[in-house]
C-alpha cells in the first residue's frame, strides 16, 4: 500500500483525528486539512500528487508504525531521557504536583500553569516562539497559532473544545528565527515528537512542549450544541467559551458561553447540560483508541486537579507532570520566589486525579478495539489490552460507542438541542444509570478492600 492509500485509510476507517501533522510533512502539498460533515478535521489527499513516505509515518494513529516508535514507551525513550520515574500509568517522569499560578489563575480554565510556563520560557529566552490555541479567524472560532510574544499569550489562555489543526501553523516552522514551544492534546503531542524523529529542521526548531492532559477531543457539533442549550442559534453564535469559572462555588461548577447575532452573552451551566464526557457525546471515534491518559510525552503535562481538596475551590487548581529538567526547574523556581503556590502531589494521588479516565481508557479498551466497528488492522499498537471481566461494564462501554455514534448522526441532521435531548434521552438514561450503578458498586469495593487490608 503506497503513502496515498495509507493515509486514505486512516480516514476511511474514521481514525484521523486531524492533527495535521501529515500535511506538514507532505512537501508534495498532495494532503489539505479540511472539516468534514461530523465537525472533525480530517487530511483530504489529492490522488493526482504523489504523497511523501514521512506522512504516514508522523500519523499518531499509523497503524503500522516503525519499532522504533512503535507505542508511547518507545517514543519516551527518545525523547524524554531525563525522567528518572517510570509508572505504567503516568509514563516517564521526575514529578508530580498541584497548584496553581498567582498571575494567571484567574484568567486560565483551572490553575494556569500552562501560561505561567510558556510565559516562563520566554522571558527565559528558550524559546522565541509558542505554537498554542488562541481565538480564530473569519469563520474559524479556534485555531493554531504562532506567537511571538508574552503580551500575546493571554489570548492562547483557556481550555477550547473545538477542533483545531496543526498544519497552517506548522508549514513554516523552519523559517521562524529561534525555538518554538508547543502546545497540544496527547496525540497531537505523539505527532509532533514523531515529526521530531523523523525530520531533523522540525526536531531542531522544537524547544518545549506542554501536554494538556484531554478528556477526549469535541467535534465542532459540541459548541453547536451547547449554543443551542444556551439558546442562541447555531447560525449566529461566536466566540464560545467552554470554561467560565464561578469563584464562588466548585471547580467543576463551571459554564459555558457564547454570543449572539447582536453580540449579546448567553451562558448555561454545565451541571444544566448534563455529563458531557462519560457518555462519549461528540467526541472523536479515534479517542476511543487512544491509551495515553496524561499526555506521557510532553515535558510538562498539565490538567484539572479533579480531587479534593483542590475540586472545592472555583478558581482553579492544576495537577502536573514534569518530565524534563528544565520543565521540573521552571516549576521549582516559580515554588521559590512565590509566584507558584505548588505542593507535590503523591504518586498515589495523583493517579486518583485521573482515575475515571483510566477506567474508560485502559480498562475498557480490549472490549472497543474487539466490538467497536473500527476495523482492528486500522487500530495502532496499543498497550493496554486487559479483557473487561465485568459484564455491566462491557455494556457501559457498548452504550458509550453507541451515544457517540448518534450524537453526531443526529446532530448533523438536527441542530437543535431541544430535537437532540428528546431523541437521545432514553439512550442517555440507561447509560447513566448503568454508569451510576457501576461507581456504586466500585465505591462499595474500595470499602471492602479497606476493611480487608486494615
Amino acid at each position: 500500500m503506497n503513502s496515498n492509500a495509507m493515509i486514505k485509510a486512516v480516514v476511511e476507517n474514521d481514525m484521523c483525528i486531524g492533527c495535521g501533522m501529515c500535511a506538514t510533512q507532505c512537501k508534495t502539498g498532495a494532503i489539505r486539512m479540511k472539516m468534514n460533515d461530523f465537525g472533525f478535521y480530517n487530511a483530504n489527499v489529492n490522488d493526482l500528487q504523489e504523497v511523501d513516505e514521512n506522512a504516514i509515518k508522523v500519523c499518531p494513529f499509523n497503524p503500522k508504525p516503525d519499532d522504533k516508535v512503535k507505542t508511547e514507551n518507545e517514543i519516551s525513550e527518545l525523547f524524554l531521557t531525563q525522567a528518572n520515574n517510570q509508572h505504567n500509568k503516568i509514563g516517564r517522569y521526575i514529578s508530580t504536583y498541584a497548584g496553581y499560578s498567582v498571575e494567571h489563575r484567574i484568567n486560565s480554565s483551572s490553575g494556569g500553569i500552562a501560561t505561567y510556563t510558556l510565559t516562563e520560557l520566554m522571558r527565559r529566552g528558550e524559546v522565541q516562539h509558542v505554537i498554542s490555541v488562541k481565538t480564530g479567524q473569519a469563520t474559524e472560532h479556534y485555531q493554531y497559532a504562532i506567537i511571538s510574544s508574552i503580551s500575546e499569550l493571554f489570548d492562547s489562555a483557556k481550555t477550547k473544545y473545538y477542533p483545531v489543526t496543526l498544519a497552517d501553523a506548522l508549514k513554516d516552522i523552519g523559517k521562524l528565527n529561534g525555538k518554538v514551544a508547543i502546545v497540544g492534546v496527547a496525540c497531537f503531542i505523539k505527532a509532533i515528537r514523531l515529526a521530531q524523529f523523523y525530520d531533523p529542521v522540525f526536531n531542531d526548531k522544537v524547544g518545549f512542549i506542554i501536554g494538556i492532559i484531554c478528556g477526549g477531543v469535541k467535534s465542532a457539533f459540541f459548541a453547536e450544541y451547547l449554543a443551542s442549550k444556551a439558546g442562541v442559534s447555531v447560525k449566529d453564535f461566536s466566540k464560545p467559551e467552554f470554561r467560565i469559572k464561578d469563584h464562588h462555588s466548585t471547580a467543576s461548577d463551571y459554564a459555558y458561553g457564547c454570543l449572539d447575532g447582536n453580540n449579546n452573552q448567553h451562558t448555561i451551566k454545565m451541571r444544566d447540560v448534563g455529563d458531557m464526557w462519560g457518555t462519549g457525546l461528540f467526541k472523536a471515534n479515534a479517542c476511543d483508541f487512544c491509551d495515553d491518559v496524561t499526555t506521557e510525552l510532553a515535558d510538562l503535562s498539565v490538567g484539572d486537579a479533579w480531587l479534593e481538596p483542590y475540586i472545592q475551590d472555583g478558581r482553579g487548581h492544576n495537577v502536573l507532570v514534569t518530565r524534563s529538567l528544565l520543565a521540573d526547574d521552571i516549576i521549582k523556581s516559580g515554588m521559590f520566589d512565590g509566584a507558584l503556590v505548588i505542593e507535590v502531589l503523591a504518586e498515589s494521588t495523583f493517579l486518583a486525579s485521573q482515575q475515571g479516565s483510566y477506567n474508560h481508557r485502559h480498562d475498557g479498551l480490549s472490549y472497543r478495539i474487539k466490538h467497536g466497528r473500527t476495523d482492528e488492522g486500522a487500530i495502532p499498537p496499543k498497550r493496554f489490552n486487559k479483557n473487561l471481566a465485568s459484564p455491566l461494564l462491557m455494556l457501559i462501554q457498548s452504550l458509550r460507542m453507541n451515544s457517540r455514534r448518534k450524537s453526531l448522526d443526529i446532530w448533523k441532521k438536527e441542530r437543535l438541542a431541544s430535537v437532540f435531548d428528546a431523541r437521545m434521552k432514553k439512550h442517555l438514561f440507561i447509560l447513566r444509570l448503568l454508569t451510576k450503578l457501576n461507581h456504586y458498586l466500585r465505591a462499595i469495593r474500595q470499602r471492602i478492600n479497606r476493611v480487608v487490608n486494615f
